[in-house]
């Protein structure tokens, strides 16, 4: 253990250990990270051949969950953490946008980022460690990360808002009174990621929060330059390169530039242009591809000269693909209650885009059960997100819920949290299934309108409507442009997707992918202005269809009653083994559930269900009062007298 190296940081007061040397030595690079009782592993190897026949970097990035780190034993049938849970997903991907940037653009061989939670304190949150992690474990090691030009390490913190103060990496009970949960990465230089969740923020807040954690990540940043200068591997260059061939790329320009910006300029509509490009393509490749030359190299520089000519007529001329303006949202049509057997439906199409989003109203029983490393137990709000091929013009296998529709469903579930009614004001375990009919650009956005049409259409007391967009950037050297609602060619061939959704007071959650090495708050203060108009716009068009939610629920809902009962009386209403409780419920048909506090959630179908069973609750909690006249039944005679039942659970004796 002689070669063990402790380096150590201070950010928003609580020390950050970085030590290596100790743990996994035979991986390209390993570092445990440390805060409080909060430790993780993070793990970087490269294999060492490409990966044949693909034409993408191949990162993987696993945040591995593992419940001893709480002193837990998993509760599955074999006693062991099985598939990831949704949440060590989402950590996944909050580590893989911020590093993938810093890779060069032709390496092939797979590179594994593994990050298993070793010890969690319920104190101090694993995601921002777990990206100081595998960031420091790259950079130690010999992968190509954070290499000229692709400018590395990153760093990254999490800023709370808490009685109008910002605080840095606040701990799980500093959040749960946080107005805010922003997550920020970047390098010394610009951002780039950013994940953040909030309860209507204004914009002009926002952005203070943006630059203040974008100056805090620089001593994390710090201790990683040193760490390479002192322990770290010489990075490997003997990598197989999949540069393109600069003479073959302006063979396939010469060849298809013009027919590729007539087809841009000509045809909007998104399967006619997509048909259009594909003609162009076919004949690029059989008059180009030659036994030296294969027809996926011909199709790749014929890509990036499609890409060019996107980017250079909306930087040089203003053009987008579809004719729209810089600013201009595609047509929107807006439709409830679709489904006349869902609790609650919203149809919401935006050009090309088309979500159906429909809500389902249960009991408290129905809330989900969380497993994870976090300090809460469950959730009584669900969105899901469904991406089938379908949406797309597609065909290929169904099979479980992607990553992506993880990612996105989780966002949209951010955003509308802020505004819903709490458990005391309505009682109901709420979910929401958006699917995604159409796709052509910023379908997690309109799942957000989709979501509060139909909450909305459900009879749902949501404080206020929700409105989602998604803005686009296009970078040639110093001049930028911003695109107001991308849509998926947009989304692919430019810089950034930055997702912003909020009420018209202000935002509940933001999301920003990003392809380039970064952006700085002063661009992302500009995409948010923008994104304010646009977001306005939208929720003026959604209360012109329903103004507010409905007056009633679904005839189809549950029925849900509410009692208050002394703590004291909890035991008489479930009964030895449940006993009682069961049978209030066989008798009634209702469904019972108690709650801390004595709080008591009957719920029926049949409202006249729920009175019997909250008439017997009664009758089970009821103190006898003297001089009250009562009538009850004999249930035993004695020699002294006889005892008679007045209300269930209570019995007097009558003396004889």
């Amino acid at each position: 253990m002689s070669n063990v190296k402790q380096y150590n940081v201070v950010v928003g007061g609580n020390l950050l250990t970085v030590e290596t040397g100790k743990l996994a030595n035979l991986a390209g690079g390993a570092v445990t990270v440390r805060c409080g009782d909060t430790m993780l592993l993070a793990t970087a190897t490269m294999g060492r051949q490409p990966r044949a026949g693909i034409d993408f970097f191949p990162l993987s990035v696993d945040f591995e969950e593992r419940l001893y780190s709480i002193g837990k034993i998993p509760g599955s049938f074999f006693r062991r953490e099985g598939r990831p849970s949704e949440e060590a997903i989402l950590v996944s991907r909050l580590i893989d946008r911020p590093l993938r940037p810093l890779f060069p653009k032709d390496l092939r061989n797979e590179v594994q980022l593994i990050i298993t939670a070793l010890s969690a304190d319920h104190v101090n949150p694993p995601d921002i460690l777990a990206i100081v992690g595998a960031s420091a474990a790259l950079t130690i090691s010999d992968v190509p990360f954070g290499v000229a030009p692709f400018s590395g390490p990153i760093g990254a913190v999490r800023v709370g808002l808490i009685d109008g103060e910002f605080v840095l990496n606040p701990t799980y009970e500093q959040m749960a009174v946080s107005k805010l949960d922003l997550r920020l990465a970047g390098t010394r230089e610009a951002v780039l990621m950013v994940e953040c969740a909030a309860n209507e923020v204004p914009e002009d807040q926002l952005v203070a929060a943006l630059e203040l954690a974008h100056k805090s990540i620089a001593p994390i940043i710090d201790l990683q330059v040193q760490m390479a200068k002192e322990i770290g591997k010489t990075k490997r260059t003997d990598y197989p390169s999949f540069k393109q061939d600069p003479a073959l790329l302006e063979r396939v320009a010469a060849h298809s530039r013009a027919r590729v910006a007539s087809a841009l300029k000509d045809v909007a509509n998104k399967e006619d242009r997509n048909a259009a490009l594909d003609v162009i393509e076919a004949e690029a490749v059989a008059a180009l591809a030659t036994t030296e030359v294969t027809g996926d190299a011909v199709k790749d520089c014929f890509h990036s000269v499609l890409k060019a000519e996107v980017r250079r007529e909306i930087v040089d001329h203003s053009r987008r693909p579809d004719g729209r303006g810089l600013r201009e949202i595609r047509p929107i049509s807006i439709e409830t209650g679709l489904s006349p057997r869902a609790h609650g439906s919203g149809l919401f199409t935006r050009g090309e885009t088309q979500i159906l989003s429909l809500a389902t109203l249960g009991t408290p029983r129905d809330a989900q059960m969380l497993d994870t490393l976090s300090p809460q137990t469950s959730k009584r709000y669900m969105h899901h997100y469904n991406f089938p091929p379908y949406s797309t013009g597609e065909a290929r296998f169904l099979r479980g819920s992607s990553r992506r529709e993880i990612g996105h469903g989780a966002l949209a579930e951010r955003a509308l949290l802020p505004v819903l009614p709490s458990e005391e004001e309505f009682s109901y375990t709420l979910r929401v299934v958006s699917e995604a009919l159409s796709s052509n650009g910023s379908t997690s956005m309109a799942s957000v309108c989709g979501s509060t049409l139909a909450l909305m259409d459900a009879g749902v007391p949501i404080r206020k409507p929700v409105a989602g967009i998604a803005m686009g950037l296009v970078k040639q050297d110093d001049k930028y442009v911003i695109l107001t609602d991308i849509q998926g060619m947009e989304d692919h061939l430019g810089d950034m997707d930055f997702k912003v959704a909020g009420t018209d007071e202000g935002i509940t959650a933001l999301q920003m992918d990003i392809k380039i090495t970064g952006l700085t708050p002063k661009v992302m203060a500009s995409a948010l202005a923008q994104a304010r108009e646009a977001r306005l716009d939208i929720l003026g068009k959604m209360a012109a269809h329903i103004a507010a939610p409905r007056s009633d629920l679904s005839p189809f809902a549950p029925r849900l009653y509410v009692m208050m009962v002394p703590e004291s009386k909890i035991g008489a209403i479930i009964g030895p083994g449940g006993k009682v409780i069961r049978a209030i419920q066989e008798e009634t048909g209702a469904k019972i559930d108690i709650g801390d506090g004595g709080r008591v959630v009957i719920a029926s179908a049949d409202g006249e269900a729920a009175q019997r069973a909250m008439q017997r609750i009664s009758e089970l909690i009821e103190t006898a009062e003297i001089g009250k006249l009562y009538t009850g039944r004999v249930v035993r005679i004695e020699s002294f007298g006889a005892f008679v039942e007045i209300m269930p659970g209570t019995d007097g004796l009558v003396h004889i």
